[in-house]
């Protein structure tokens, strides 16, 4: 998953720029949350008292420049003093939320991270109101009826048309008086939406079992949770959490932490989301939508809602079946298992127990056997390997780096032989910390009159974390995500875009998971992981036997898989799309009828996973965009298959044709010119094992 940045002003969620004229004072470079031209952030240094002073004087730096916007004469206005001065200011505006944004999800100190979620908010509230400003919208109006702006081309004519495109969904063309409850609105929607995010970051809860509920688990895995009781207990994060679905062979503790798991912040989100579901239906009243998701997906690829359903139906019905077949060799473990022939069901807390079971009778694949060649120190030198080879770059990690644990590591990134931007690594869970795998952008590239401004992005992971006797090792799953994670922070520090508007990540959000969803390729094949993947005591090289064995385990349960994120994506749809929030059902009951149409295994009675998908929030209405653009990441993938794996031919032209152009240009277009043809489903099909006649 990618963590994008905000795109406020009149782009729906991340404008960011260049400044032009600069406003950096004496005062605002005493505080830490402020750094110097291609400096790195100073995160060692942030207080709560630091952000509070950033969170005020950004607001006031930010008024300032757009008031010296705001007086340039008609006949003087040109791209440079109007649109790349508005992209400048707000990319200095971004810098600082960015870094505020991530410091709300990992710092350890909780007054830190209290006043990082209290000036997120002040933050975009503000926003809220500089996309409403008549004042802004005036002066890119006025540029825009100028003779140069008749003429433009390029990156800058799409600039200029998609700012007024924004600032009419931001309500321009509407009565002042709408405009004014527009605002209202989305200040609330605001607070609601960080509120959901921030009671499933602070929600805390375990399980208690006991050594019966422990069996089939990893002795490392027991070891790290036993209590001086001699139970044990779980909590919900992801390396516990997982690792107890797929291998612990109690049934009934399974369900138990199931449970748990998909009720956290039950108590406090379902009336949050219920909420938030009905103010964002009050906000496209307003502008005259007929749903959130229209209104949304006008800036996307897909452009309309129903792009999106026919997508996800047509999907559903082509691994349909493959999920029929998935689910009956499930089934057949589990009889052969509990000794029960008559078993005709599989439930959520027992499909992950059953897949591993599966993958280890079936197809002789034991994870954990895996796991033992996938050291994290190893996983990390390969991919960095792997990734310097393809995109012809250098890593070299800054020692004594001012970052924000101990634990986290940055890096600075050449090219050659110059340095073209930095990356920090977060790995291992902690108190409070973001509990999933993101990337998250904190300065993004641009042209300035100092020079290239150099992006900088975070890596947060929660792999588990090294003991005394025993290296951190990394299932191949975890591995994918290592590698899926690195791709959106490759395309955050590889961008070349002249606007930072424009910049990595800062493109149409269906197309945002091609580059990270392409890079998984590398872990999955065999020639990229010899290189790391070794034994973390005899040294061995991963077996091709064993490998063997991975490739032909590698689509169970894909059907059934696939069916879960088209159910995600529908689910989302559903809330945004076809849902009434005024009306007699509830978002559980939509959970449930939805689960039990679209996949194969039953609604659990008693669960609320909704009340912790976060995606609904910074997601809404594009959770589909993860399958959408796996479709453009495996067929261009199959160019790498055909030139090779590592040809560096191939990576140069994938890093200059679509990483360092970023949103500069239409995303078809940017696939069209990497592929040499129009994109088809053949290779993501084919990489599910579905048949592609």
């Amino acid at each position: 998953m990618n963590h994008p940045s905000y795109r406020f002003v009149i782009k729906a969620i991340a404008v960011l720029g260049i400044i032009v004229p600069c406003f950096m004072t004496a005062k605002t470079m005493e505080n830490p949350v402020f750094t110097e031209f291609n400096k790195p952030i100073a995160f060692d240094q942030f207080t709560a008292d630091a952000v509070n002073g950033a969170k005020d004087q950004a607001v006031v730096k930010m008024k300032t420049g757009l008031e010296s916007i705001y007086a340039i004469p008609q006949q003087e206005r040109t791209f440079d003093n109007t649109l790349k001065a508005l992209d400048s200011l707000y990319d200095e505006f971004n810098t600082v939320w960015s870094s505020v944004y991530l410091m709300a999800y990992t710092h350890p100190d909780d007054a830190l991270r209290n006043a990082c979620n209290e000036a997120n908010v002040v933050f975009e509230k503000f926003s809220n109101a500089l996309a409403m400003d008549e004042d802004l919208y005036n002066a890119v109006k006025a540029y825009s009826e100028t003779k140069e702006a008749k003429f433009l081309s390029g990156y800058k004519k799409k600039f200029l048309d998609e700012t007024m495109r924004d600032f009419r969904r931001n309500g321009f063309g509407l009565p002042k008086a709408k405009r004014d409850t527009l605002k209202i609105l989305k200040d609330k929607i605001t607070e609601i939406s960080n509120t959901f995010s921030k009671n499933i970051r602070e929600y805390e809860d375990s399980l208690i079992v006991g050594e019966e509920d422990v069996q089939g688990l990893p002795e490392d895995y027991k070891k790290a949770r036993v209590r001086q009781d001699g139970t044990y207990e779980i909590d919900l994060t992801y390396p516990s959490y997982i690792p107890f679905m797929e291998y612990s062979e109690s049934d009934s503790a399974r369900n138990a932490l199931y449970l748990k798991f998909t009720n956290r912040a039950k108590d406090t989100n379902l009336n949050v989301l219920d909420n938030l579901l009905n103010h964002r239906q009050k906000m496209i009243d307003v502008l005259g939508y007929k749903t959130y998701a229209d209104y949304r997906l006008e800036t996307r690829m897909a452009k309309e809602s129903e792009t999106v359903w026919d997508f996800e139906n047509q999907l559903r019905n082509k691994v349909m079946e493959k999920a029929k077949i998935d689910y009956k060799e499930l089934l057949q473990a589990k009889r052969e298992f509990t000794g029960d022939p008559s078993a005709d069901k599989i439930y959520s807390w027992e499909k992950s127990f059953y897949n591993t079971l599966l993958l280890r009778t079936k197809y002789n694949l034991d994870p954990e056997e895996v796991k033992q060649y996938l050291e994290l120190d190893r996983v990390l030198e390969g991919l960095f390997t792997v990734t310097q080879t393809l995109f012809d770059v250098t890593y070299q990690e800054v020692e004594d780096a001012p970052v924000w644990h101990e634990e986290v590591r940055m890096f600075d990134v050449y090219q050659d032989g110059k340095m073209i931007g930095r990356f920090y690594m977060d790995m291992f869970p902690r108190k409070n910390k973001f509990s999933h795998a993101a990337c998250f952008g904190l300065v993004k590239g641009r042209q300035t009159e100092k020079g290239y401004q150099l992006p900088s992005a975070a890596m947060v992971c929660n792999f588990t974390k090294p003991m005394d006797e025993k290296p951190s090792l990394l299932s191949h799953d975890e591995t994918v995500t290592f590698f899926h994670e690195f791709g959106h922070l490759l395309h955050n520090i590889l961008t070349r875009s002249p606007l930072s508007s424009y910049a990595g990540t800062n493109v149409e959000r269906d197309f945002v998971e091609v580059p990270s969803q392409l890079l998984e390729n590398w872990a999955w094949d065999y020639s990229s992981l010899k290189r790391f993947a070794r034994h973390y005591e005899t040294g061995e090289v991963l077996p091709r036997t064993l490998f063997d064995r991975m490739i032909a385990a590698k689509n169970v349960n894909s059907g059934n898989n696939t069916l879960q994120q088209i159910y995600y994506g529908m689910l989302d749809m559903t809330f945004h799309d076809k849902y009434n929030p005024n009306g007699p059902v509830s978002t559980t009951q939509v959970v449930k009828d939805l689960q039990n149409e679209v996949t194969l295994f039953p609604y659990v009675d008693g669960s609320h996973f909704h009340a912790s998908f976060d995606h609904l929030t910074n997601y809404a209405a594009g959770y589909y965009g993860y399958l959408w653009a796996l479709v453009y990441a495996q067929d261009m993938f199959s160019v790498f298959e055909e030139q090779g794996i590592l040809d560096k031919t191939t990576g140069k032209q994938l890093r200059d044709k679509v990483f360092a152009k970023g949103g500069t240009e239409d995303p078809k277009i940017l696939v069209k010119d990497f592929l040499g043809r129009e994109s088809n489903q053949k290779a993501f099909l084919k990489s599910l094992g579905l048949k592609t006649d």
